[in-house]
């Protein structure tokens, strides 16, 4: 007897952002969050000419954490607290807003001069009732930090949280796993 663990399948609402479009898997009218994650967004993916970019302005967040994590293309993050910083294919950005941050991301200026190809997820944590007002933070973990593991001819990054024997470095405030999979089509990959 198999048994499977898929609950439902949510293809994702896509929106043109001017430039860009973005998939919007989280929220869902059926499903709210899957754990702790309330927004998932896949962004693009999507190819910018010399002389455009992404312009997200500075925008507050609080009560939450946002997860950012690039296939491709780069974005510069700056935000209330004094950090700038370039996310590149691989990197975790991981901010958590607490009692309350202000951010932005842009293309920075030598990618918006030469154009670049831009494809990534956007993932929004809820944090837990007793976190709700912490001190807003916020952490850049390069990809070369992040342990990365091979099950059934898949490779595994671990983006946060502990699966499979193994601890990403991000900190989270909740138990979970979040994993970026390179597979072939028709992989299977048990879950932890």
């Amino acid at each position: 007897m198999t048994h499977s663990a898929i609950e439902m399948t949510i293809e994702p609402r896509r929106r043109d952002l001017g430039g860009f479009t973005v998939g919007r898997v989280l929220p869902y009218a059926r499903r709210r969050m899957v754990g702790p994650f309330i927004f998932f967004d896949e962004m693009g993916p999507a190819e910018f000419a010399p002389g455009t970019g992404i312009d997200v302005r500075p925008h507050p967040h609080i009560g939450l954490a946002t997860v950012t994590y690039l296939f491709d293309g780069e974005i510069r993050h700056r935000d209330s607290l004094g950090f700038d910083a370039i996310i590149r294919p691989g990197d975790v950005n991981w901010m958590t807003a607490g009692r309350g941050i202000v951010h932005s991301e842009r293309t920075d200026d030598p990618k918006r001069r030469s154009g670049q190809r831009l494809h990534g997820v956007q993932s929004w944590v809820a944090l837990p009732d007793d976190a709700l007002e912490t001190e807003p933070s916020f952490h850049h973990h390069p990809r070369e930090t992040l342990p990365v593991l091979r099950r059934n001819g898949a490779e595994l990054r671990l983006i946060a949280g502990t699966a499979f024997g193994a601890a990403s470095p991000v900190r989270t405030c909740s138990p979970m796993f979040y994993l970026g999979v390179e597979a072939a089509p028709g992989a299977e990959i048990p879950l932890p």
